[in-house]
């Protein structure tokens, strides 16, 4: 039998997965379907806080353009009762005008249980410094 926290974590690990093959389908509402409509994005290439769907719909309609891929190269994964909490670093592949390259970023997810399941209510992500 799996330990239940190690069940849990996977369990908020996996909604990466399916944040990322939303990006992957380039639709900004199949996107935003994942984020609760009280949800606040920082985003990674905007200055500009988005508090609601109209605003995250319209940063990753500009996002999407460039065929973002994630992947995750250090995760910290933690479950507070119907919350769930994924930060670390992740690594996009983006097509510029320039072609295909990478950016590092650093990343939090909150996300919250409802009725209908997992949710992001919170979500930050900032270019590495560097």
């Amino acid at each position: 039998m799996s330990d239940p926290s190690t069940q849990e974590t996977a369990e908020i690990a996996g909604l990466f997965d399916s944040w990322n093959a939303a990006l992957a389908t380039g639709d900004a509402r199949a996107v935003a379907d994942l984020y609760a409509p009280d949800a606040v994005l920082l985003p990674t290439i905007s200055n500009r806080p988005r508090t609601d769907r109209a605003g995250i719909i319209d940063y990753f309609e500009e996002f999407l353009q460039a065929k973002p891929q994630g992947r995750i190269t250090q995760s910290h994964l933690r479950r507070l009762g119907d919350l769930g909490v994924h930060s670390g670093v992740y690594i996009f592949a983006l097509t510029g005008p320039r072609g295909r390259h990478e950016a590092a970023a650093r990343f939090t997810f909150v996300y919250r249980r409802d009725p209908e399941g997992w949710r992001i209510i919170e979500h930050h992500s900032s270019l590495m410094p560097e």
